[in-house]
């Protein structure tokens, strides 16, 4: 396959993650409120109307976890979900909804900003975006973002059952050019309707955090 094409496979050793339980710790706006056990903590953050909380619902099996809203721009906090008591997954603020004042807009930036940067526990970060649509700017330095903080680029596009298999290559290149992805980043196709990229995702994220021996 063409490593321009970054896909994520899973290997025949996957070791399959139950659920036994999922917590909601916290929703932290300051470093002082993260929790401070010291688990490893994967992120994940996108563009306020990608679908995150679908996403999210789908990785955890519940349906209404991460509560979704017809009004985009609705996480505004750090939420830190603990994961069988071993590892985090932290919902990020969505960016890019025009009806959030500048101001809170630059908080959420600083918040994020001090928590990628300083997090010491964070072992990656889930970049999602819509598979139907070319990166927006945002997308582009939410990306940069990641990569200047020191994390590999591993993004996530939503929505993949929008778009026929057979017409994916067009949109997959048109994101990896936009966001100048390269050999080593990750592109992986996921759906909260059917599933699809959950396995890969759930094995990626016991990578990150060691769980997987």
């Amino acid at each position: 396959m063409c490593r321009s094409m970054l896909w994520y496979r899973i290997r025949n050793d996957w070791m399959e993650i139950k659920l036994r339980k999922v917590e909601m710790v916290i929703s932290a706006v300051a470093r002082k409120q993260y929790p401070a056990e010291g688990l490893p903590e994967v992120a994940i953050g996108g563009r306020s109307n990608v679908g995150k909380s679908s996403l999210i619902n789908t990785l955890l099996n519940r349906r209404n976890f991460a509560r979704t809203s017809s009004q985009p721009g609705k996480t505004r906090t750090l939420n830190f979900y603990r994961i069988n008591e071993a590892f985090y997954l932290v919902d990020l603020p969505g960016y890019g909804y025009a009806k959030i004042p500048k101001s809170e807009q630059l908080k959420w930036g600083k918040m994020m900003d001090e928590y990628l940067h300083t997090r010491t526990t964070l072992r990656g970060v889930l970049h999602l975006v819509d598979i139907r649509h070319r990166p927006t700017q945002l997308d582009i330095m939410f990306y940069d973002w990641i990569k200047h903080a020191g994390f590999h680029g591993i993004v996530l596009t939503t929505k993949a059952d929008k778009v026929p298999r057979g017409k994916r290559k067009k949109c997959f290149d048109e994101i990896i050019g936009a966001l100048k992805m390269e050999g080593d980043d990750l592109l992986i196709p996921c759906s909260s309707v059917t599933g699809e990229g959950r396995d890969e995702v759930w094995e990626l994220m016991a990578e990150l955090c060691d769980l997987t021996e």
